[in-house]
C-alpha cells in the first residue's frame, strides 16, 4: 500500500518519538499527583517539571501554567475567566474556538493580506469601555502572522486585556508570552507533535482571572478543576522541548518550493506576500471547489485540508477568506501544512501529484464545497 504524504500538520502533527517516549514512561508512575503519599508525590514531580518546560519555554511563569484538555478549552477558559465584565473584541480571522465562545463579540476587520485593522482596534478601545480582546498569533487557515505586539501595546494604553490564541503559531515560530506582551497565551500539545488531549492556559503575572471554567477539586491551584492526565502532560512538554530546536528555515524553504509548483499550476498564495508561518501556504484554484480538490489530492494519497466545511448539510465558506475579501476564491482554496518530518520527497510529491489534479479539474469544475473544516 503506497504510503500517504502527510501535508495536513494544522490539523494534527505527526506524534514526535521523545514525546512517545515521555507519555509511556509516565504511564509507568502510577499516583495521582495530588495525593500527598510518595506515588502522588512522585506523580506530582512529572507534572511540575513538564509544567515549568512548557511555561519556560513560552516566556511565563510555572505557577501560571494551567494546564487544559487542548487549545479550544484554553480560549474558552480565557474569555470565561479574563473577560468577565468586559467588552469583547475579536478579529474577523479567529477560529471557531473563539468565535463560538464570543458569539456577541465586536468584531475588527482584517485586509486583503488578512492582517488585523490595528486603527479600527485603537478606535473601538479609545472610548474607555472595559474590555477583553481575542487576535490570533497566526491564522490556521493561511498561516498569516498577526501584529500581536502592536495590539498588546494598544490594550495596554486604553487598559485593556489581551487573549492571544497560539495554537498555530506555537512550535513554528518563536512564542514567548512575556515578549508580546499580552495577558494569556493558548497552546496545544499535538499542534507540537506531543500527544492531543491536552493543552494550556499561559497567564501573565497581570493577568485579571476572575473564576474558573470548570469546577471541581481545587487542581491547578483552583483554576481548573479534574486530576491531570500526566502522560500527556510528559508528552506535552517532551514535544514542546523539541519543537524549539526545529529548522524553521529548511520548513520554509520546502513551503516555498510547493508553492512554486503549485503557482506554476495556476493557483494563488492566499495571504502572499505578507509574513507568514513557514510550514503553512493557502493555496486556492481558481473555478475549482476546495472539497473536490481535497478528495482529488487524496487519491494522489496527498493529505490536505480544505477550506471550507459542510454543516449539517450545509455547505460555509471559510470566514477567514472571506473576512479577506477574497470572494469565490474562499470557497475555491486549500491548505497544505508542512509537519515537522516534512521531507524534500513530500514536497516532490506533492507538486507531481497537483500538477496532475490541477490539469484535471481547472476546467468547469462546480464551486460547491464539501470539504472538511480545519483547525
Amino acid at each position: 500500500m503506497m504510503e500517504v504524504c502527510y501535508l495536513d500538520a494544522n490539523a494534527t502533527q505527526p506524534l514526535r518519538p521523545v514525546a512517545r517516549d515521555a507519555v509511556l514512561a509516565a504511564f509507568t508512575v502510577t499516583g495521582n499527583p495530588s495525593s500527598v503519599h510518595a506515588a502522588g508525590r512522585a506523580a506530582r514531580r512529572v507534572m511540575e517539571d513538564a509544567r515549568e518546560v512548557i511555561a519556560s519555554g513560552f516566556g511565563g511563569r510555572a505557577q501560571d501554567l494551567i494546564m487544559t484538555s487542548g487549545g479550544t478549552e484554553a480560549d474558552a477558559l480565557a474569555i470565561h475567566a479574563l473577560g468577565r465584565g468586559r467588552r469583547l473584541i475579536v478579529s474577523a480571522i479567529e477560529h471557531d474556538a473563539i468565535r463560538s465562545a464570543a458569539e456577541d463579540a465586536v468584531v475588527v476587520p482584517v485586509d486583503q493580506s488578512g492582517i488585523v485593522d490595528l486603527d479600527a482596534l485603537a478606535l473601538l478601545l479609545a472610548d474607555g469601555v472595559p474590555s477583553l480582546v481575542c487576535l490570533m498569533l497566526a491564522n490556521n487557515e493561511t498561516g498569516v502572522i498577526q501584529p500581536v505586539e502592536q495590539a498588546a501595546a494598544l490594550c495596554r494604553q486604553y487598559s485593556a486585556v489581551l487573549h492571544v490564541d497560539a495554537v498555530q503559531a506555537a512550535g513554528r515560530i518563536p512564542v514567548k508570552l512575556d515578549r508580546l506582551n499580552a495577558h494569556s497565551l493558548a497552546i496545544s500539545s499535538h499542534k507540537l507533535g506531543g500527544p492531543a488531549g491536552v493543552g494550556a492556559l499561559l497567564l501573565a503575572p497581570d493577568a485579571p482571572f476572575a473564576a474558573a471554567l470548570i469546577g471541581g477539586g481545587g487542581q491547578e491551584r483552583g483554576r481548573r478543576g479534574g486530576t491531570p492526565t500526566v502522560a500527556l502532560v510528559a508528552g506535552f512538554a517532551a514535544a514542546a522541548q523539541e519543537a524549539a530546536t526545529d529548522d524553521l528555515m529548511a520548513v520554509a524553504a520546502l513551503r516555498d518550493r510547493a508553492e512554486r509548483a503549485a503557482v506554476g499550476c495556476g493557483a494563488v498564495v492566499c495571504g502572499d506576500p505578507v509574513q507568514r508561518l513557514p510550514n503553512t501556504t493557502c493555496l486556492a484554484l481558481p473555478g475549482v471547489a476546495a472539497g473536490v480538490q481535497v478528495i482529488a489530492l487524496d487519491l494522489e494519497k496527498i493529505a490536505v485540508s480544505a477550506g471550507a466545511a459542510c454543516s449539517s448539510g450545509k455547505v460555509r465558506t471559510s470566514h477567514v477568506l472571506q473576512a479577506m475579501g477574497l470572494g469565490a476564491l474562499a470557497g475555491q482554496a486549500i491548505r497544505v501544512s508542512l509537519p515537522w518530518n516534512v521531507t524534500t520527497a513530500d514536497i516532490n510529491t506533492f507538486a507531481a501529484g497537483y500538477a496532475r489534479v490541477a490539469a484535471r479539474l481547472a476546467a468547469g469544475t462546480p464551486t460547491e464545497n464539501h470539504g472538511p473544516t480545519f483547525r
